[in-house]
Order: structure tokens, then C-alpha cells, then sequence
């Protein structure tokens, strides 16, 4: 057994090198500080038949093996690792499902263009509710006739929108579990197919990453993947592959690292000779090539066992696990070597350290890998026992009285006529520009704002609503519309007051956790499938360049507003669901229901404790009243 490379194997990885060093890595630097995607380098790459590397030649492909790829990966990411997972989800994600089990027609309507380079492809699996559970989806596909409508979101999809073709898993069969989800192929353009905001990463930046917005999009049956209820057994064998790519990434981030740090520790002199010759740094250099080895080792093994048919999802794991962990130890080991030098921006060891971090994450977190990998040693572990029922919308629970029907200015005045009877009061009002985290309320603008004109009819609606103005992150941050200190979410000004409305906002998880103790939510947008309508009190589906006008009318009570009183916090309205077979408490301060079938996790309440049995220390998760608050109901 001779553990070398063949010389066809070597005369790809100098050629794909040559690409790189040529193409790739004169715009890296770029790429990175625009968050760019290098659409004339990913052209050439399929100019070179390397989008299609280890599918055959019938289907447009190079016709080679599972280790050129994972070579060909390895190269781009030593470069730069965003073009380099721009690969590897195109061939491991976008194209391998398509190729293993799809139809012959499928092959060649979307796996030729695809291995041609033609058209990129992309996977979308991961939902709020469903990242490393992703028995946790949400998205549904409904058969009607001769097709399937499809409705949900996808997040954090490599290559959206910049790809054509989507593989997508949907719920067809509810409340069955894995085994009711399929997957389809989607293309890009299709009615109702949107794409959210392209996330603002720490690293891979010039990887183009982007929400994914299905509302009743028509999927023709004959682009079922595989059979109804197959689409998790597709999902995991999918992700072994892919795991492959994400290793070899992982590999070729830290090798490029790893080779920056030798070259500089030759050159740069301290006491007299160059660092490498210290020997502290001469160790370091040489623990770092031997975790290089190991994880090139256990990459290609992996992506041998594939080539020859052989079980490799235990191999796969553990190469993802190994290269992704020992990168950080690398580039961190790089970094240091390079001192205060290596920290600035425009370094290669400093656009690495912050590529590297994404290996261990995506396409199954390190600890899943390691559940994979205990799964094969030891067999499956057995499930713990507890609640099956579905995570709750990020925000808490809602009213979600959404209104669709009628003319806007019925629902306008339906909707003015809930909050007024809720308590709010529209003849006060407070400044426009008072902090968000001591504002009483506030309008907030999202992306689907439109042009910046638009933004009048936020400040006019802000005025009548007697509130200040918000935003979303991307509005702030990329279109510039409001100083940043008005944008709201988990990494901004988190919101706590009584009322938000939400204008043009999509809902990401990011943005609903900033807002989640207000006490009204109001949603208006255009896509009645938007995730901020599962996380609102009362919505308006509809155009904001239409409804906002007519709201702003109908909260006019033809005097200028008179100066609010200092806020006092609301109770939330009290939301009444069919009742379970036991008791349930509710608390009196907040309107908080303690259920028994979830417990309180994050204090340590096991699901299925009572209420009876809480320690009388446990307090409301939402606004800490004390047990004895709680009322019967």
C-alpha cells in the first residue's frame, strides 16, 4: 500500500494551483473586503471542466475521481476559502443528489448543465427550527394535481442566489416524522421563488450565502427527487459526500496558512537568526505540518472509499471533524507566528483565521460529526425521551391574526380597531429619534422598503403611530437609510418596549430575537409566507407603498400628538389554545404559559415536569414573577 498521489492526480492539483495563484488569489483580497462572489473565475472553472470534476462524461462531467475533486477543493481553499466551498457545494450538495438519484431525465435537463459549469447549484436544508435536527422541518410541499406547492424558507444556502438549480426538502407527509419529508428540484425564477437578505459573514465572504422565500411555488411532479418520503435518506447521503468537500477546505485554508507562516518565519530575523530556527517556532511548524498530514490522510482515504463503492460516512465524518479542528489549531499557530504583522487586514493568515471558523459549523456541526462517528463504533443512540411537538415561533407566542381579506382599507381599519381596543393610545406620541431601547414603539423598515424615498412614508407612519424609527440590520448596514443605532436584532438595539411594526421586514431569526419581548408585534408585508407573520400579533398582507399611506390616515387624529407618558410595560394579551388533558398555569404578570410537555429547559426543567413539582425558587422565564403568580387556568 503505497500512500501517494498519481502523477494525473499531481498534474491536476498544479493546474488547479495555477488557476488559483493566477485567478484567484490577485482578487482574494477584494472578494473578501465586498463580500463579492468572483463570478468570471467560477465561468472559468467550468471553461476548465472542473464543475463537474467526478460525475462521468455522458452528463457533461470531466468523467474523473473523488479524490481529484477533494484536490481540486483543497487548491482553491489554500487560496481562498470561499471559491473554494463555492465548489465544493456545487458538485458535493447541488449536483450529487441530482446525479444519485435522480431520473435520467433530471440528469439531463439539470445534471449536464450543472457538471457543465453552465449553471451553479445549490441545497437547501437548514430552517430555523431545522439546522442540526433537520428532522425539524417546517417548509411543505402540497400535491395538487400535477404539482407540488411549495411553502416555507430556507437559511444560510451556500450559493443563493447566485445558482439556478435548488435541491429542497419539504414536509409532504406531516407529523411522521423524517420519513415525511422529500426533496425536489427547484429552479431559480420560478413564480414565488425570492431570495432574502445575502448574509454579511466573518469569513468565506466572497461564498455567496442567502435566505431562501418559497411562497406557493408550483413544483411539476416530475421534479420529485427520488420517491415521496425519501428526502432524508437523499439529505444524509448527500452530506457524507459533502462532508468530503468541507474537509478538503478545511485542508487547503490551513495548508495555504501553514505555508504563509513557513515561508515568513525563514525570513523574518529576531536575535540574530530567523524565527523558524527558534526553537519554539521550529516546533510549532513542525506540529503543524504532521496535523496537516493527518487530516490530508484521512481526507483522501475517505474520498477513496467513496470512488470504490465503499461505506464511507464514518471515514467522511471523521476527516470533516479532524481537518476542520486541526485548521483553527493552524491558523492560529500561523497567525501567532506572523505576531502583530499577521492581525492586519489585507494578510492572508488573517483572512484565513477567519475562513477556518465556518469548517467546524457548516454541513454538520463537529459534535454531530462526533454522534456520526459514535453511531458506527457503538450503533445508534437511542433518542431521549420528551416533548415531539414543534419549537415555537422564535418571537413567543402570538395572536397571528393576519389579515388577507378584503379591501386594505377594511383591514387597515380591523387591525387599528385591535390595537386601540388592546390599549394603545394614538392621540400621544413620543420623539422619532428616542432610543430603541427605552422607545415605548416603534416603526421599523425592512429591505422590502424599496428606494429610499420610501422611507418618507415610514417617518410619516412613525408620526401618527406616536412611535420612533427602526430598522432592520441590512437596512442600516448596507442601504444606509438610518444611522446604525436605529437597526433592530440580536446583534442590534434589542427592542422592549409595547409596539412594533414591522414594515417590508422579512423575519430572520436574527431580527425576531431582537424583538421577541415586545408586547404587540404588527407585520406588514408583500409575502404572506414572510416568517415574521408566524411571530406577529396582527399582520397585513400587501403592498407597503399601499397599506402604509392608508394606515398612517387612519391613526391621524388631525391634532400633533401630545407628549407620551414615561412607558409602562403592557401585558401581553392572553392567547387561548385548546386545552390539554391537564392542568395549565399561566403567569398573571405576563401572560406566560408553563407547559409541562416542554418544561423550561434553560432552567434546567426537565419536559414533563409538572407544575406542581417546579422548586418554588422557579420563576417566569419571561418577565420573572415568582411561582406563586401563576394562576390556574
Amino acid at each position: 500500500m503505497l500512500f501517494k498521489t498519481t502523477e494525473e492526480h499531481e498534474a491536476l492539483r498544479a493546474k488547479v494551483r495555477e488557476f488559483a495563484e493566477t485567478e484567484v488569489k490577485p482578487i482574494a483580497f477584494m472578494l473578501d473586503q465586498n463580500n463579492e462572489f468572483p463570478t468570471e473565475a467560477i465561468k472559468k472553472l467550468g471553461e476548465m471542466d472542473l464543475m463537474g470534476i467526478p460525475y462521468p462524461k455522458e452528463y457533461g462531467g470531466a468523467g474523473l475521481d473523488a479524490l481529484s475533486y477533494a484536490i481540486a477543493v483543497e487548491e482553491l481553499s489554500r487560496v481562498d476559502g470561499g471559491t473554494g466551498v463555492i465548489l465544493s457545494a456545487h458538485v458535493s450538495l447541488g449536483s450529487y443528489p441530482i446525479m444519485a438519484f435522480g431520473t435520467e431525465e433530471q440528469k439531463k435537463k439539470y445534471l449536464v448543465p450543472l457538471a457543465k459549469g453552465e449553471k451553479i447549484g445549490a441545497f437547501g436544508l437548514t430552517e430555523p427550527n431545522a439546522g442540526s435536527d433537520a428532522g425539524g422541518t417546517e417548509t411543505t410541499a402540497v400535491l395538487e394535481g400535477d404539482h407540488y406547492i411549495l411553502n416555507g424558507e430556507k437559511i444560510f444556502i451556500t450559493n443563493a442566489p447566485k445558482a439556478d438549480t435548488y435541491v429542497i426538502f419539504a414536509v409532504t407527509t406531516p407529523d411522521i416524522g423524517t420519513k415525511g419529508i422529500s426533496a425536489f428540484i427547484v429552479e431559480k425564477g420560478w413564480e414565488g421563488f425570492t431570495f432574502g437578505d445575502h448574509y454579511d459573514k466573518l469569513g468565506i465572504r466572497s461564498s455567496s450565502t442567502a435566505q431562501l422565500l418559497f411562497n406557493d411555488v408550483k413544483v411539476p411532479k416530475e421534479n420529485l427527487l427520488g420517491k415521496e418520503g425519501e428526502g432524508f435518506k437523499i439529505a444524509m447521503a448527500t452530506l457524507d459526500g459533502g462532508r468530503i468537500g468541507i474537509a478538503s477546505q478545511a485542508l487547503g485554508i490551513a495548508q495555504g496558512a501553514y505555508e504563509h507562516a513557513l515561508e515568513y518565519a525563514k525570513e523574518r530575523i529576531q536575535f540574530g537568526k530567523p524565527i523558524a530556527h527558534q526553537q519554539v517556532i521550529s516546533f510549532k511548524l513542525a506540529d503543524m505540518a504532521t496535523k496537516l498530514r493527518a487530516a490530508r490522510f484521512l481526507i483522501y482515504s475517505a474520498a477513496e472509499l467513496k470512488e470504490h463503492h465503499e461505506p464511507y460516512g464514518m471515514e467522511s465524518a471523521m476527516a470533516k471533524q479532524y481537518a476542520s479542528d486541526i485548521c483553527l489549531e493552524v491558523v492560529n499557530d500561523a497567525l501567532q507566528i506572523f505576531g502583530g504583522t499577521g492581525y492586519l487586514k489585507g494578510m492572508e493568515v488573517e483572512r484565513a483565521y477567519r475562513d477556518a471558523k465556518i469548517c467546524t459549523i457548516y454541513e454538520g456541526t463537529n459534535e454531530i460529526q462526533r454522534v456520526v462517528i459514535a453511531a458506527h463504533i457503538i450503533g445508534k443512540i437511542a433518542k431521549e425521551g420528551g416533548s415531539t411537538k414543534k419549537k415555537g415561533p422564535i418571537a413567543g407566542i402570538r395572536k397571528r391574526m393576519i389579515l388577507k381579506d378584503g379591501t386594505v382599507e377594511e383591514r387597515v381599519k380591523t387591525l387599528v380597531e385591535s390595537l386601540k381596543a388592546d390599549g394603545y393610545d394614538f392621540t400621544v406620541g413620543i420623539d422619532l429619534d428616542t432610543p430603541i431601547t427605552k422607545a415605548d414603539r416603534v416603526v421599523s423598515a425592512g429591505r422590502g422598503i424599496g428606494k429610499k424615498e420610501n422611507m418618507e412614508l415610514i417617518k410619516n407612519l412613525a408620526i401618527q403611530a406616536g412611535a420612533a424609527i427602526g430598522s432592520s440590520r441590512p437596512v442600516a448596514e448596507e442601504l444606509k437609510y438610518v444611522p446604525l443605532n436605529r437597526y433592530v436584532g440580536m446583534s442590534g438595539q434589542k427592542f422592549n418596549g409595547n409596539l412594533y411594526i414591522a414594515c417590508g421586514i422579512s423575519g430572520a431569526g436574527q431580527h425576531l430575537k431582537g424583538i421577541k419581548d415586545a408586547t404587540t408585534i404588527v407585520a406588514i408585508n408583500s409575502n404572506a409566507n414572510a416568517p415574521i407573520f408566524k411571530n406577529a400579533d396582527y399582520g397585513i398582507v400587501g403592498s407597503l407603498e399601499e397599506v402604509l399611506p392608508i394606515l398612517t390616515a387612519a391613526l391621524d387624529n388631525g391634532e400633533p400628538k401630545k407628549e407620551a407618558p414615561p412607558m409602562k410595560k403592557m401585558k401581553k394579551p392572553f392567547i387561548k389554545k385548546s386545552a390539554p388533558s391537564y392542568k395549565t398555569y399561566v403567569c398573571n404578570g405576563c401572560g406566560y404559559e408553563y407547559d409541562k410537555e416542554l418544561g423550561d429547559p434553560e432552567n434546567e426543567i426537565q419536559p414533563g415536569t409538572s407544575f406542581e413539582k417546579l422548586p418554588d425558587e422557579w420563576i417566569c422565564p419571561l418577565c420573572g414573577e415568582a411561582k406563586e403568580e401563576f394562576i390556574e387556568v
